[in-house]
């Protein structure tokens, strides 16, 4: 293909419609169409939800929602979030994407350091679909805001909110993300390897600051205890987030590199990173349902979740991995494999997130905690299913990943080896 240089960089001459319109990058417009008509659910249901007039009261007294309307005007909002606008999916969705993609920016540097040529050939692929998934995230966050609430934000800036908090991390991250990329891309092999270690404390930098920014949500409302009181939390996010990252690096290699002459090689060393990483989950979650508050753990193992727990969760994450990739074999079982972690990964952001808020507690000084529900008798689970608006956006969030790696595909070929020199 014929190529423009410009700044060293070798950019594939092709067409607007070949970059813009190909089969691939039309799947994901569609899938991001989705988002935008969630977008507009959710803006509905926060913007324009029934309101408790005399009118509405007359036409229709027992109508449910003028009796929510009317709760709300009373009782007003629970917790720092109500429960009853779309919310909780958007952080599931928003953790899952900013530490797998995280992850898998991490993972790749740290391959580079430790000298695995056959990743550092390939880091371009892996990079790319690592801030793909960055940006995906802060598409997720960006719908949940709003834009009225982020121009708020910016006319009143507070600077404990969590926006302030992450945007200077994210202005200095996502630079140098692109940057290791053009390295990679202009075959700067020396200047990538110096670069890939303030990568990695970068990566670490952005797993830190988002667990401390989702603590300090969670903890505005004391129900989500769990934040604090669960054992070495942190190291969960990142275990599990590196388990998801192997299994996005397993899918990205089987559609990249399945006909190539690396590509046994280069899933041979994904089954052997995610048996390792698999394994430590695996343990953690043993040690950690044994010191974790036992109100929560019961909840999840024997509530309401249990089933969503072993099937979508343990199985999908843990076991069935571990069966498809404890012996070497078949590339393809690395592929199941990753298939099986990237949704139980989701899963398991999913469970912690929705499992945290359908056990509220309240830890009042003196009384100590306290379950509560919404305008009525307390009750120890509560549990709001998402919203449709939630859902779309959140799979629309995909079609960010799809088309972000596209473009960058179609302009710079990012599945190539590349022999650094």
């Amino acid at each position: 293909m014929e190529k423009i240089i410009f700044a060293g960089l070798e950019i594939n001459k092709v067409s607007i419609k070949a970059l813009f319109f190909n089969k691939t990058i039309i799947f994901g417009y569609i899938l991001l169409a989705l988002a935008v008509f969630g977008i507009y659910e959710v803006f509905l249901e926060r913007y324009f939800s029934v309101a408790a007039t005399a009118h509405a009261s007359g036409l229709n007294p027992l109508a449910p929602g003028l009796k929510e309307a009317m709760k709300l005007a009373v009782f007003g909002d629970v917790g720092e979030v109500n429960r009853h606008i779309p919310w909780t999916l958007f952080i599931v969705n928003y953790m899952y994407m900013i530490y797998t993609g995280s992850g898998i920016i991490f993972l790749v540097a740290l391959a580079e350091l430790m000298n695995f040529n056959l990743v550092a050939r390939a880091a371009a692929g892996f990079m790319v679909a690592g801030i793909s998934m960055v940006f995906a995230g802060l598409f997720t966050i960006a719908t949940d805001l709003n834009m009225l609430n982020m121009l708020w934000m910016l006319i009143t800036p507070n600077m404990n909110a969590g926006m302030w908090l992450m945007l200077p991390l994210y202005c200095i991250y996502i630079p140098f993300v692109l940057f290791e990329i053009y390295l990679i891309l202009t075959n700067k092999r020396e200047w990538a390897k110096r670069l890939a270690l303030p990568i990695l404390v970068l990566s670490l930098g952005v797993d830190l600051v988002e667990y401390y920014i989702q603590a300090k949500l969670f903890s505005m409302n004391t129900a989500r205890h769990l934040w604090t009181e669960f054992p070495a939390l942190m190291f969960y996010f990142i275990i599990s987030a590196f388990v998801s990252s192997l299994g996005v690096m397993g899918i990205n290699s089987f559609l990249v590199h399945r006909n190539k002459p690396e590509y046994d090689a280069l899933m041979d060393l994904i089954r052997r990173a995610m048996l390792f990483f698999v394994s430590v989950l695996g343990l953690y979650e043993i040690f950690g349902y044994m010191a974790v508050d036992k109100d929560w753990a019961f909840l999840i193992l024997f509530g309401p979740f249990r089933y969503i727990y072993f099937a979508g969760y343990i199985f999908l994450t843990l076991a069935l991995p571990f069966l498809l990739i404890v012996k070497q074999g078949n590339s393809i079982l690395t592929v199941f494999a990753s298939v099986c972690v990237v949704i139980g990964g989701f899963v398991g952001r999913y469970l912690f997130v929705y499992g945290g808020n359908a056990n509220p507690m309240s830890n009042r000084f003196g009384v100590g905690y306290e379950k509560y529900d919404f305008y009525a008798l307390s009750q120890s689970f509560n549990y709001v299913a998402p919203h449709l608006g939630e859902i779309l956006i959140v799979v629309g969030s995909v079609g960010v990943c799809i088309v972000v790696y596209k473009l960058f595909d179609g302009l710079f070929s990012i599945g190539e080896l590349r022999d650094h020199h």
